[in-house]
């Protein structure tokens, strides 16, 4: 099925555009997509972009944020333990029948078309896409496909790879996706100044994600008690994630490290609203590898120390990291859980960085030479027709 012939089907060919995105769970699957719609929309404002998302609060919470019309559908993720495999087993049917009303009703507005940003959101909209035979397009944003993207792969009528990752021979390689939220509009003094930190003190960014990072979050904690020092003359904005990594708890670390009392001028956060002051205020950088991070510091140029997330067995977020690695923009490191051995490893090349602005310089000119992350433009001018070369 080529993908004009499916697109035919519907109101009409000068129909607008609906583009239905299909995924969720976490920020790492929803703000790609939400950069996507941007883009869309300032290409050509008539079209209307729909979120289908999951049950979890976060979907809700990031896309009310964004002002944008989502659509709850029932999916749980697939796991292999008995109550997790029994869940998704359970979930799959409804999921699939809530997809097929959602699209049912949009294409009554327009000729609809999905993009599948990954995850076990994005599946059964896809089966339900291809049940009413719209045209699907894959996004993927890891650089190792999840079962997820590697069975929607097989059923997509075209794959956008913002990762690189080589999994498809037929997929067409992007740059990164990132939202014009999460990128600096202003000077790092402003950027700072509106984040309540001090305009001309150098910022060290922490942040797990959406989500949040418990591991980073306590190597923090241990290094603000063992190692403090390294911190003179810096500040601290911190994304410290939902409630049981407690905000209060990492504010309080920071407030009383010693030696000497005083503690390290910081800001802890649950939630950051302003990416792109954050990224905007920070010379420095420790985060995760999810695809979402890698983008954005890519994008901002800021110098980093990545963690990946530990419990992945593929681990998709070091190949994530890697290609900023290699530039000589970031430096990676192993999340071993049990932070005093994190420590170890990560806090002297910690203290490097953060007293030797040569090399911070170096970083940031090693990723400014990766080039723009226009990937959302792209993704937005492939689903309108508008961008030939990538088409």
């Amino acid at each position: 099925m080529s993908e004009s012939s499916s697109e035919s089907r519907g109101p009409s060919a000068s129909s607008a555009k609906v583009i239905v995105f299909a995924g969720g769970g976490t920020g790492g699957h929803l703000y790609p997509a939400l950069a996507i719609a941007e883009q869309l929309r300032e290409l050509d404002p008539r079209t209307r972009c729909v979120f289908l998302c999951s049950p979890r609060p976060i979907d809700a919470k990031i896309l009310a944020d964004e002002s944008a019309e989502f659509h709850v559908i029932p999916a749980q993720p697939l796991g292999l333990h008995p109550s997790r495999l029994f869940r998704f087993l359970r979930s799959w049917r409804p999921a699939v029948q809530a997809s097929r009303r959602s699209l049912r009703e949009l294409t009554r507005e327009g000729a609809v078309h999905v993009v599948a940003m990954g995850g076990f959101v994005a599946a059964p909209v896809v089966q339900a896409a291809r049940a009413e035979r719209l045209p699907v397009t894959l996004v993927n944003l890891d650089a190792v496909p999840g079962k997820a993207n590697r069975w929607i792969a097989l059923r997509a009528d075209r794959i956008l790879d913002a990762a690189s990752s080589g999994a498809w021979p037929r997929a067409t390689t992007i740059r990164p996706i990132v939202r014009r939220a999460a990128v600096a509009g202003q000077s790092k003094e402003e950027c700072r100044a509106s984040l309540g930190l001090a305009p001309d003190t150098p910022t060290l960014f922490i942040t797990g994600g959406s989500q949040g990072a418990r591991t980073i979050n306590d190597l923090m904690t241990l290094l603000l008690r063992d190692q403090r020092s390294m911190f003179a003359g810096w500040q601290v904005y911190h994304q410290t994630g939902p409630p049981r990594h407690s905000e209060a708890d990492m504010q309080r670390a920071y407030d009383e490290a010693p030696p000497g009392g005083g503690g390290v001028p910081a800001r802890a956060v649950e939630f950051c609203r302003t990416m792109g002051l954050a990224w905007g205020a920070a010379d420095l950088s420790i985060a995760r590898c999810g695809a979402g991070a890698v983008a954005e510091v890519w994008a901002n140029a800021v110098p980093a120390v990545f963690l990946p997330y530990p419990f992945h067995r593929d681990h998709h977020q070091q190949r994530n990291a890697q290609p900023l690695v290699d530039a000589g923009g970031a430096l990676l490191f192993r999340d071993w859980v049990n932070s005093p051995k994190t420590a170890s490893e990560v806090g002297p090349a910690l203290r490097m960085l953060l007293t030797d602005r040569a090399r911070r310089n170096s970083m940031r000119a090693a990723l400014q030479r990766l080039g723009p992350a226009d990937g959302a433009f792209a993704v937005a001018s492939v689903l309108l027709g508008k961008n030939t070369q990538i088409a």
